[in-house]
């Protein structure tokens, strides 16, 4: 005899709505079982009838106390082992949504809990009434003659206790689960918190990771590509020198060539210290915008005012701020005859200010640089300001959270 797989699967989910229902009935009746002790003992107190009830009331009460955060990990247990619903794990400070549950909701549920196992009880025991009848003495089936028509009506009444088991079973796992996710689950205003957290520590992550693979490429260049043009540079170079005695023509090419090279490692180098300058890293920020200043095409004033060093990602942001910021200023600031940087802390805030003296009027909507220098700096949660009305000055204006 086989069983269809619709009938298993229908004992398979009463199986487990009975394993649910059953573990919690004592989980939910054990607070009222506590409240039922302390009130005993307390009204033995009142009464003055034992002497020793004042002192044993302390344990009911602390066990009661107890059992209001207990018993939430015991309830997460049972949701997700019997019925696969994960239960987020609340903190310490949620009192009020666990001692809520396991104090006033799981009462009410177990006395639906402990009704509906006895039911199941009873319609077993009535159902099974004509196997069972038959362990009762022979002699009291002779006495009671009309037993087997009583036994049927019982039979009959505990198959349709049976029958309502399953139904009222899954009504009440469902309201369980609607129950349990309202009361022990994790609100809205929770979530989205939980939710910005983790969103923030996956962006952190993201920055990082791409600084990291920044400084990668960095060295790989540094080490790899720029040592083989500067080699190849040199060789053109003693070449150029030793061979004096090549064709015109022959010279000019190696000319050419050598030029090209240089040139090349002119260009590496911008782009080297464009991913990631080794000096920040090495010296700090104070360091690698001197050097950026010196490097500019116009005159830059730069004031660095920094007690103690940021965090990396932070020291980033800020140089390739500045860096961004002097190149379009030597590319777009028309008549502008030098720049102003002034980097400062002030308590957890990193303030970099870049400004000129040009004729104004850039618009930050325009162009990806400045659309890409403010994703940047939100990047690490910082803001964005520039201000560039016509006729000028412009200014730039950054700040980047920096914890003490």
């Amino acid at each position: 005899m086989t069983i269809s797989p619709r009938f298993r699967r229908a004992l398979g989910r009463l199986r487990r709505d009975v394993g649910f229902i059953a573990a919690g009935v004592p989980l939910h009746l054990v607070t009222p079982l506590l409240l039922l002790w302390i009130l005993i003992l307390a009204g033995r107190t009142v009464a003055g009838t034992s002497s020793d009830a004042p002192v044993i009331l302390l344990a009911p009460t602390g066990l009661l106390i107890t059992a209001g955060y207990g018993l939430t990990e015991a309830q997460r247990w049972r949701f997700r082992a019997l019925c696969g619903v994960d239960l987020p794990r609340l903190r310490f400070a949620e009192t009020k949504r666990q001692f809520g549950y396991n104090w006033l909701v799981g009462p009410l549920l177990g006395v639906l809990e402990l009704l509906l196992m006895a039911l199941l009880s009873v319609g077993l025991a009535a159902a099974s009434v004509l196997v069972w009848v038959w362990l009762v003495p022979a002699q009291w089936r002779i006495e009671h003659r009309g037993y087997t028509t009583q036994a049927t009506y019982l039979t009959v009444l505990g198959l349709a206790m049976l029958a309502a088991v399953p139904v009222l079973a899954a009504g009440l796992v469902r309201l369980e689960n609607l129950v349990g996710r309202a009361v022990l689950g994790v609100s809205q205003s929770d979530e989205l918190e939980r939710r910005v957290e983790d969103l923030t520590e996956s962006r952190a992550g993201a920055v990082d990771a791409a600084d990291a693979e920044r400084r990668r490429i960095e060295r790989n260049l540094h080490d790899g590509a720029q040592q083989r043009l500067v080699s190849l540079a040199l060789n053109l170079g003693l070449a150029k020198a030793t061979l004096t005695d090549l064709p015109p023509e022959a010279r000019d090419v190696i000319e050419a060539a050598h030029r090209e090279a240089k040139d090349a490692i002119e260009e590496l180098n911008n782009l080297v210290r464009g991913l990631h300058p080794a000096v920040l890293d090495e010296l700090g920020l104070d360091a690698a915008l001197s050097g950026l200043a010196a490097r500019a095409p116009l005159p830059v004033r730069l004031r660095v005012d920094l007690p103690s060093r940021a965090e990396p990602a932070v020291e980033a942001v800020a140089y390739f701020v500045v860096s961004e910021a002097l190149t379009n200023v030597a590319k777009h600031a028309q008549k502008a005859t030098r720049a102003d940087v002034t980097v400062t802390r002030m308590g957890e805030i990193l303030r970099v200010v870049v400004a000129d003296d040009g004729v104004g009027g850039a618009d930050p909507t325009r162009g990806s640089g400045l659309t890409g220098l403010a994703q940047r700096v939100r990047s690490v949660d910082g803001t964005f300001r520039m201000s560039s009305p016509m006729g000028g000055p412009t200014m730039m204006s950054v700040e980047l959270p920096c914890p003490m």
